[in-house]
């Protein structure tokens, strides 16, 4: 066998798959799909071939014209805590399969509500999370960035309900009998009260980025290429849609940028509180979390990320997760440029600024493994879940331009894209250390920390903490939820209790509306070992499942010696919200939890 990435049992020899065709039946009383999927051959095949699964049921694997079985294994019996299990079909001249299946409820990117869970507590939600290896536990599938497919799905679901996908939308429709090939009788998947969403994906995709959810789901349109969805409740479609007001002209933005946009729609889904990231850049329907809604537009920033992966990551996408940083360092400098073009220098500088400390904040949670500080990074054994960090003119945005004209609907490496930039910014390597920025650990020499007047003011006046002194009312009369940030995660690490009762009392940060401010000032409460705020961290941790809040304040409760009170604490608030929190997001409080208790 010879993998073609760290992270999938695909092998380098085989085929890859070039669409696939999916019947979902959504059986919300089990927490469970009832599947069919038709898998496509770039060539046909004879011979052993494999796909990556987890977690899932394998009942039948057929030749497509005859129906006739066809052999399959599923190994290692005892699925690897990483890769799962590998499908391994046995082909005879085949370039189509068919394989019936259904997922488990445990299903790694799958997170399926009750109604209690919901914002209108009525009915139940399913949706995906498939980044970074998760597409394996929804359908069988070369589950690497390599493999790109197009898709066509059907999906049957309660009537009362709604499905999108980061897909086009063909229609909805009474069930047919034979559609669902195999996935369930056909008197289920006709019974009463079920109805058929139809999508396709026309282009070519990592399996990572395959989206749906399903739920009671309303929908504001925002612009000509621009719906902004959520549940079906008025209060978060009014204040998604304000928030969101200014997409198109980030779209617009990004095509003078970037060149045109492919995918045809930018929509917007807002996912409930327990999404476990800020925002999931899935083509033509993007997830966000609730929490980006922040009632002064700054969340549009969100937004302008995932919409620089329309170009950076999704047109073009790394080859495997070694070289992530294809995906994300550069969809990083799109979004900066976009958030400068549309709310201002200074904006960005904030936005820079706050990704510096955070930048420095990741060299220090992989001080024990410095491997997944360098861009190119060696993956083999290690979830990428556990890997994710962030990286970070007219010159370079011509080439950036001209660079995802030649590659988009490419999977490509590290090495490609240095080739290709010193072919076509002459001389680069002179001025750059091409290698220690790529393959070098922890953030380069030569690295500049960003300089701007608003950013140095507020640094100061953090450095001024130190001596007692917190700013007065006119000096943050204009403040908004980035400046809060950017001067919170300044501060001293740990200070006494009194100093932070006294910042809170001046100016109720406890009470922000901003997550990123108030989960910051959590943190500062914790390391000072304050536990006036225990109560506030409880209740955030609760409420929410971003891993962005989730993982520095369960990490500040059980980091560090005699802290024993904390550790408990920290057990059983979990213990509780667990149910609430997506498997993903699981897997890494587990992960902190074990480490440190």
């Amino acid at each position: 066998m010879a993998p073609i990435d760290p992270h999938s049992y695909t092998d380098s020899t085989h085929p890859l798959t070039t669409h696939v065709s999916l019947s979902f039946y959504f059986d919300f009383a089990s927490s469970t799909i009832l599947s069919s999927a038709v898998l496509s051959l770039a060539a046909p095949y004879s011979g052993v071939f494999t796909l990556d699964s987890r977690s899932l049921s394998i009942s039948d694997v057929l030749d497509l014209a005859t129906l006739t079985p066809l052999p399959f294994t599923l190994q290692p019996t005892s699925p690897d805590a990483i890769l799962g299990q590998s499908l391994t079909v046995t082909l005879s001249n085949h370039s189509q399969l068919l394989v019936i299946f259904k997922t488990a409820p445990s299903s790694s990117a799958l997170q399926w509500l009750s109604p209690p869970q919901t914002f209108n507590k009525s009915f139940p939600f399913v949706y995906t999370q498939c980044q970074a290896i998760h597409a394996r536990s929804i359908f069988p599938c070369q589950d690497t960035p390599a493999a790109r497919i197009k898709y066509a799905a059907k999906l049957n679901i309660p009537h009362y309900l709604s499905a999108v996908m980061g897909a086009k939308h063909v229609g909805r429709q009474d069930p047919v009998p034979g559609e669902c090939r195999g996935a369930c009788d056909d008197s289920l998947w006709c019974g009463e009260g079920r109805v058929v969403e139809e999508f396709v994906m026309e282009q070519p995709i990592p399996p990572y980025l395959f989206a749906f959810a399903v739920g009671e789901l309303g929908f504001r349109e925002v612009g000509p290429r621009t719906k902004i969805y959520s549940e079906a409740v008025p209060g978060v479609l009014d204040a998604a849609a304000k928030e969101f007001s200014g997409t198109e002209e980030m779209i617009k933005v990004g095509e003078g940028l970037f060149g045109p946009y492919e995918w045809e729609r930018f929509d917007l889904l807002v996912l409930p509180p327990s999404f476990p990231y800020g925002g999931m850049e899935n083509p033509r329907m993007v997830f966000l979390a609730p929490t980006v809604i922040k009632g002064d537009l700054t969340g549009a920033q969100v937004v302008a990320h995932e919409l620089a992966h329309s170009w950076t990551g999704n047109l073009i996408t790394n080859k495997t997760n070694d070289h992530f940083w294809l995906n994300e360092g550069i969809t990083t400098y799109a979004e900066r440029r976009i958030v400068e073009a549309v709310q201002g220098k200074e904006r960005a500088a904030l936005n820079i600024g706050i990704g510096w400390k955070l930048l420095v904040e990741d060299m220090e949670r992989f001080k024990d493994n410095m491997e997944f500080t360098k861009l190119k990074t060696n993956q083999q054994g290690v979830d990428p879940d556990d890997v994710y960090s962030r990286i970070g003119r007219p010159a370079f945005d011509e080439f950036l331009k001209k660079y995802i004209a030649t590659f988009k609907f490419r999977s490509i490496d590290t090495d490609t894209f240095l080739d290709f930039m010193k072919a076509n910014v002459p001389g680069i390597e002179n001025h750059i250390d091409l290698k220690v920025w790529t393959e070098g650990t922890g953030i380069p020499p030569d690295a500049m920390e960003p300089a701007s007047d608003i950013y140095a003011k507020i640094v100061s006046l953090a450095n001024e903490f130190k001596v007692g002194r917190m700013p007065n009312e006119d000096e943050v009369a204009d403040w908004g939820g980035q400046e809060w940030e950017l001067y919170l995660e300044n501060l001293p690490k740990s200070v006494e209790a009194s100093q932070v009762l006294a910042l809170d009392a001046r100016h109720r940060l406890s009470e922000s509306k901003d997550y990123e401010v108030k989960v910051a000032f959590l943190q500062l409460a914790i390391a000072s070992r304050c536990s006036n705020y225990y109560s506030e961290v409880e209740k955030t941790l609760k409420e929410v499942g971003r891993m962005q809040y989730l993982r520095p304040l369960y990490k500040a409760l059980v980091q560090g010696t005699g802290k024993e009170e904390e550790k408990t604490f920290a057990k059983r608030v979990f213990s509780e919200a667990c149910s609430c929190y997506h498997p993903i997001a699981q897997g890494v409080v587990e992960a902190i939890l074990v480490k440190h208790t």
